[in-house]
């Protein structure tokens, strides 16, 4: 056995015992992270009451979000529809044999898929038998609701365009490898084949250059009318307004929401008591003013609050480009030298609680927008969203419509 596989299994041992201790004695979130070599997880001790009275000192705290973690599990139903439906619309004869569905998702992942067959009946026809070998294929009903897919494909399209733009703007130099846009593109709902219909259709927009021997997504022409965050998007539809006496008599509430043009939306996670002088220097950096995210990164000091806040600002609009609102660490982290993120990303996340959270429920470990969401629902849905909530109902699972003001396609333009 090579030096260098023993080094590694002894350090995965070392993280395994690790989790046993602290099993034991406290509770814990335990985040994936991929850097370029190697991977890495980050813990992140959370104090609890012990038998023996008093809280542990000197931990850090981070709190759960059971509505944001089970949103992980509401998920895991539809993604597996959804895959389904799109193996079997990509056969030639809208039918699929059951002997090849091995070949599409590998072994494991297939008795997932023969699961949800069996259980949605009302969306998944099996057929054959005798001298002919079993197939799936959708139910009628389950294809006219399908039909609808590319009319909601359609009204994508502008919100796409206008979202990669925005993601562009954002970057230090208005350009971004390919890879990195591929690495995201489920997040912001862009098509598979995107970078062969989506950006020649639009060369005003975008063009595909090779940079240092890598091909890079670059913006052919800045508009200032999309430097507009979806935060301040928010306020402005919400009719705030905000005077200098105003700005005198406001003070932040206890839920450490305040009324200003430079504050973000927060939600406290359940268990979070904040004193009085948390939330005094709080409502000093909700009052503090900040550069806009659409703003070159390289002009401000990294250690300067208000470039601080900026940084803040910049994850809240790259995680609203999303279709969900939600990425995972590791593709947040894609980001780092386009946005001058900084090097400890995690503990900055984990630092403005009130707005992302980060579970490690699923596969990996995933970072939430919060004011994005209402338990465990996401508020605002575009077309492709809202197509899916109709399709996966047909199994029996309930739709949910937060506010049919807000879920329009209009707030992701």
């Amino acid at each position: 056995m090579s030096k260098p596989l023993l080094y590694r299994r002894s350090s995965i041992f070392s993280v395994i015992l690790r989790i046993h201790k602290l099993r034991e004695t406290e509770s814990f979130v335990l985040f994936p992270g991929e850097s370029s070599s190697r991977l890495q997880w980050t813990f992140v001790q959370v104090r609890h009451k012990s038998g023996g009275g008093g809280w542990r000192p000197k931990q850090k705290v981070y709190h759960r979000v059971h509505d944001l973690d089970k949103a992980i599990d509401l998920n895991k139903k539809p993604s597996l529809i959804l895959q389904l439906k799109s193996i079997i619309q990509a056969q030639k004869h809208g039918s699929l044999l059951l002997r090849d569905l091995e070949k599409h998702v590998g072994f494991v992942h297939k008795w997932n898929l023969m699961a949800a067959i069996e259980k949605y009946p009302t969306i998944f026809y099996v057929g054959g038998g005798h001298k002919e070998p079993p197939f799936v294929m959708l139910t009628e009903k389950a294809k006219k609701i399908a039909a609808e897919e590319s009319e909601a494909t359609e009204s994508m399209e502008p919100i796409l365009v206008n979202n990669l733009r925005k993601l562009l703007m954002m970057s230090v130099d208005c350009r971004v490898p390919l890879e990195k846009v591929e690495f995201i593109q489920s997040a912001m709902g862009l098509p598979q084949d995107f970078k062969s219909t989506l950006i020649p259709k639009y060369p005003e927009f975008f063009s595909l250059k090779v940079i240092n021997g890598k091909v890079n997504l670059v913006l052919e022409n800045w508009d200032s009318s999309l430097a507009i965050t979806a935060r301040e998007d928010r306020l402005s539809r919400e009719g705030f307004s905000e005077s200098v006496g105003d700005r005198k008599r406001v003070r932040i509430t206890k839920d450490g929401n305040f009324l200003g043009r430079n504050a973000f939306k927060i939600s406290f996670p359940p268990g979070f008591r904040p004193n009085a002088s948390y939330l005094e220097e709080f409502e000093k950096w909700q009052k503090m003013e900040f550069p806009s995210p659409y703003l070159n990164a390289r002009r401000f000091d990294a250690a300067d609050p208000k470039a601080r806040k900026r940084v803040v600002a910049v994850l809240h609009e790259l995680l609203s480009l999303t279709m969900e609102k939600r990425v995972t660490c590791a593709q947040l982290d894609a980001f780092h030298s386009e946005y001058l993120l900084p090097s400890r990303l995690i503990l900055c996340l984990i630092k403005h609680q009130g707005i992302f959270y980060i579970t490690n429920k699923g596969a990996r470990g995933t970072v939430f927008l919060k004011d994005a969401y209402a338990g465990s629902n996401l508020i605002e849905k575009c077309p492709l969203l809202l197509f899916h909530d109709r399709f996966v109902a047909l199994c029996g699972r309930k739709e949910v419509n937060l506010s049919n003001e807000m879920q329009s396609s209009s707030v992701f333009s």
